[in-house]
């Protein structure tokens, strides 16, 4: 069952490459200059939102030296304990609703000190999968989709972050 999902896996992304230039030939489109016209949009996508971008990198990378992070962690750790998880974990939960990059970077540091098969480990591995980077994706989706009316969205991502980190706890905890 494995090596199928194995080949499957290995083929899928050259099946629909070729679905798409087939689809577009078949449709008489010029799939060449329509891939150069999206690769140049997407290129002057990226010039809008890196602005965006940088000051994110910078003020997570500044919560991350000052030692803000470790702060966050210590003054929840009563809470944490009381709830069945590591207040280590309150750290990667904040950054990673700025920036999947820097929470990757804590998710090391968590698997260099307890290993990625502690329950910390499979705690911060599920959860980098079960979470979203709400602020980025917001900031940077809604900047370039021009959108200035959010409404729900905050609430409702948040709202499955904390689901996404209850799972995880629990998943975990079956796991181990």
């Amino acid at each position: 069952m494995v090596a199928v999902l194995s080949n499957i896996s290995n083929i899928i992304i050259p099946v629909i490459i070729f679905y798409i230039v087939a689809y577009g030939i078949a449709n008489h489109c010029n799939v060449y200059e329509d891939f150069i016209k999206g690769a140049k949009d997407g290129f002057h996508t990226v010039i809008q939102i890196m602005p965006t971008l940088i000051g994110l990198m910078v003020a997570v990378g500044v919560l991350r030296a000052s030692g803000f992070l470790e702060f966050i962690g210590g003054l929840f750790s009563g809470i944490t304990e009381y709830l069945g998880f590591s207040s280590e974990l309150v750290p990667l939960i904040f950054i990673k609703m700025f920036s999947s990059s820097a929470a990757t970077g804590l998710v090391l540091d968590i698997f260099k000190n307890h290993g990625p098969d502690s329950l910390i480990g499979l705690t911060t591995s599920i959860m980098m999968s079960c979470t979203e980077t709400i602020f980025y994706t917001m900031s940077v989706y809604f900047l370039a989709a021009k959108v200035t009316k959010t409404r729900y969205t905050l609430k409702g991502a948040l709202l499955s972050t904390l689901a996404g980190i209850i799972a995880s706890i629990i998943l975990a905890g079956m796991i181990v």
